[in-house]
């Protein structure tokens, strides 16, 4: 079906930067939303960022002025610029895609998370 691959968490000091890229792979027709969610064990899926076809974005209010979410449609593939990180955003990011197989169904795809921690 649809695969997506996560890269680019790891470690960096609070005040520091950090880029995730994402990519997707499979049967895919279109894309409509690629985002980043957090998704701690025992709790609720939590918004990061997200952007559409159109490239109009939303972002979680934790991060807006320090996250950018782009995105490249020729490369299907997602990114999240990470600025003035702080302890408090060390977690899991999950990448996420609604898209559009090329047998016209939908699909919605998860990455299998990248970690991201924020320590001096």
């Amino acid at each position: 079906q649809v695969q997506l691959v996560e890269s680019g968490g790891g470690l960096v000091q609070p005040g520091g930067s950090l880029r995730l890229s994402c990519a997707a792979s499979g049967s895919i027709f279109s894309i409509n939303v690629m985002g980043w969610y957090l998704q701690a064990p025992g709790k609720q899926r939590e918004l990061v960022a997200v952007i559409n076809s159109d490239s109009s974005s939303n972002y979680a209010d934790s991060v807006k002025g320090r996250f950018t979410i782009s995105r490249d449609n020729a490369k299907n593939t997602v990114y999240l610029t990470m600025d003035s990180l702080k302890p408090e955003d060390t977690d899991v990011y999950y990448c996420y895609a609604d898209v559009t197989t090329v047998s016209r169904t939908f699909y919605y795809a998860w990455g299998q998370g990248t970690q991201v921690t924020v320590s001096s």
